[in-house]
């Protein structure tokens, strides 16, 4: 089942403006085309397909973010949302800490980070091997179940180091709005709130078994434009803490939230109002205050972000290689497809295909005169890049920049697809 966004006649300056806010002074634009040091990025890259992060976006995605944090929030990178190193690297002199899912991101993590940044690794069926190189290098594992935290005991009890690690929470709530439900109901990621405080009321007998419990993680949903349902999913949060604090007199020490910002990638959206939620933060802050006083400890707060860091700063260029007409319908057909982009296709969790915000990086002032559906190079009707897309009148060897692609896209795509060659990455 498809879904057709509405046409969208504007330039691509328009939509650029309109759909990374100010990230869109990140990116050199000159005499109606994207550009690198005053020359179109066609001129200065050597092929597509082609990953293309900015530094400067980065740098303003963490500064805007901060803005409207209390500074006693910290901010850790989720690597998930897209591990190219260099990337990682340079986030790593802008961030708090990281959090990982899985043994090479650890790795990636350890690489990037200085001594004084904390680490975690999340996800709901480690490996042994996952939680030896955690507890050995000190970084903090977020315990999905039960059974991990036995298993984290049996691994510490053999290393003859103790772990760190910290519960997360499946609470009783999703984040709505959100596009992807990571809390509520049954599910595969986290401990049922309602088994936490018998968790807490154990915390010794988890300490005599090598288990520091240091604090919990708090993730609910992802991808939510909604600031109203945001601030509701942080209340939710701290009422729940508050509960458990009353109940079992813990205090955690540290606290990952995943807050589940969202950025706008579809015709329509609009993108997150941060000063909206600057007032949540605020009152985030003061009740985990309040708590940590009644506790007698000082809670550290990190909220968990990836896409909302990261999505913005990346763009995906492909060329066109043929222009055909199919019973009425003009197709472009291009160099990359959902091997490399596989969100831009709707087969990365979409219900609904929705087209995504493409230019023609060098006719940025050109009005949408043409209606075209765009295609991949792979032998499968998935390999969708654009459905009834409004463009400027293109032709083979024009090139397109798919925007909001800096996250989850070459390192969530089936890359092995038909044995086609990878996307080139770069950071300028």
């Amino acid at each position: 089942m498809a879904q057709h966004d509405t046409p969208d006649s504007a330039t691509g300056e328009a939509i650029l403006e309109r759909t990374l806010g100010p990230l869109a002074d990140c990116w050199g634009r000159e005499n109606g085309y994207l550009s690198i040091d005053g020359q179109p990025l066609s001129a200065r890259l050597p092929q597509t397909p082609a990953y293309l992060y900015s530094r400067r976006c980065l740098d303003m995605a963490v500064a805007t973010l901060r803005a409207a944090l209390p500074e006693s929030i910290g901010i850790h990178y989720a690597i998930k949302a897209n591990p190219f190193p260099p990337v990682v690297r340079h986030l790593a002199g802008l961030v708090d800490g990281f959090d990982c899912a899985s043994l090479d991101e650890m790795r990636l993590a350890d690489e990037a980070a200085a001594p004084e940044q904390k680490r975690s690794i999340a996800g709901p069926a480690k490996s042994r091997a996952e939680h030896r190189y955690a507890i050995e290098a000190g970084i903090t594992i977020n315990a999905e179940s039960v059974s991990e935290l036995e298993r984290i005991m049996v691994v510490a009890r053999t290393s003859g180091r103790r772990a760190r690690v910290a519960l997360r929470v499946n609470p009783p709530f999703a984040l709505k709005g959100s596009g992807m439900h990571m809390g509520g109901g049954a599910r595969p990621f986290g401990i049922d709130c309602e088994v936490i405080p018998s968790l807490l009321d154990q915390r010794e007998t988890l300490a005599e078994g090598g288990i520091d419990l240091v604090g919990l993680h708090l993730f609910a949903g992802s991808q939510s434009l909604d600031a109203e349902a945001i601030a509701a999913a942080l209340d939710g949060w701290t009422e729940l803490l508050r509960e458990w604090q009353q109940t079992t007199g813990f205090t955690p020490a540290e606290l990952i939230i995943g807050p589940g910002l969202g950025v706008a990638y579809h015709p329509g959206d609009q993108p997150l109002d941060l000063a909206a939620l600057a007032p949540a933060f605020a009152r985030l802050d003061e009740q985990l205050a309040a708590l940590g006083q009644h506790g007698g400890i000082r809670i550290e707060t990190r909220l968990e972000m990836g896409r909302f860091l990261v999505a913005g700063a990346g763009i995906y260029l492909t060329r066109v290689v043929d222009r055909k007409i199919s019973r009425g319908t003009t197709y472009l057909l291009c160099d990359g497809g959902m091997h490399h982009h596989l969100a831009l296709s709707g087969n990365l969790g979409a219900v609904l295909r929705r087209n995504w915000p493409v230019v023609a990086v060098d006719r940025l002032d050109d009005e949408a005169d043409d209606t075209v559906d765009i295609a991949g190079p792979l032998c499968t009707p998935l390999d969708v890049l654009g459905k009834h897309q409004p463009l400027p009148s293109l032709a083979p060897g024009d090139w397109l920049g798919v925007l909001q692609s800096g996250a989850y896209g070459a390192s969530a795509s089936p890359t092995g697809f038909l044995s086609r060659e990878p996307a080139i990455e770069y950071l300028i």
